[in-house]
């Protein structure tokens, strides 16, 4: 009787997980990201490194490939990748996109800009090298060309904005 039960619960898993299938795979066609790489912002270029396929989308697992390219561990670059979609998806995806899903669209990524960013992107994506010099003379000690954890923490640290409102909805 048991084994009829546990046969039964695989049976009716299979359904849910069918139709989520196919509800994904009609909707999908409409996600199409209106993206230009000639006209990039310099924020647009920064993340369209996670881009592999350059299509003008990052899903999770990219970004999983591009930590794991630069050299973290699977596990962080994991963590790191659930962290990032789940806050940064809901905020680049356009809206009337029929499905919520973790896809990053690299062409709104200026909408997930937050008050406790580091300030070298402007609200609409374009790079602030005056801002990028700023970082380094404040926050680089052991080095002039570079910063320590320690030092990119007290940057972090000293820039966070603690208002969760300001994390939700762009400057």
């Amino acid at each position: 009787m048991a084994g009829h039960r546990q046969s039964l619960a695989a049976a009716s898993l299979k359904l849910p997980a069918l139709l989520l299938l196919w509800i994904f795979s009609l909707n999908w066609g409409h996600a199409v990201a209106h993206f230009d790489p000639a006209n990039m912002t310099e924020l647009q270029k920064h993340v369209s490194f996670f881009d592999h396929n350059k299509d003008g989308f990052i899903t999770p697992v990219e970004t999983i490939q591009g930590f794991v390219a630069i050299g973290c561990e699977y596990a962080f670059a994991t963590a790191a990748s659930a962290s990032i979609h789940g806050a940064l998806a809901p905020q680049t995806t356009p809206a009337g996109t029929p499905l919520p899903h973790l896809t990053i669209y690299v062409e709104n990524i200026h909408k997930a800009m937050h008050g406790s960013d580091s300030g070298v992107y402007d609200p609409k994506g374009r790079f602030l090298p005056q801002k990028f010099e700023e970082l380094f003379k404040t926050y680089a000690i052991l080095r002039p060309d570079a910063l320590t954890l320690a030092e990119m923490h007290a940057m972090l640290f000293a820039k966070r904005d603690l208002d969760p409102i300001s994390w939700r909805h762009p400057r």
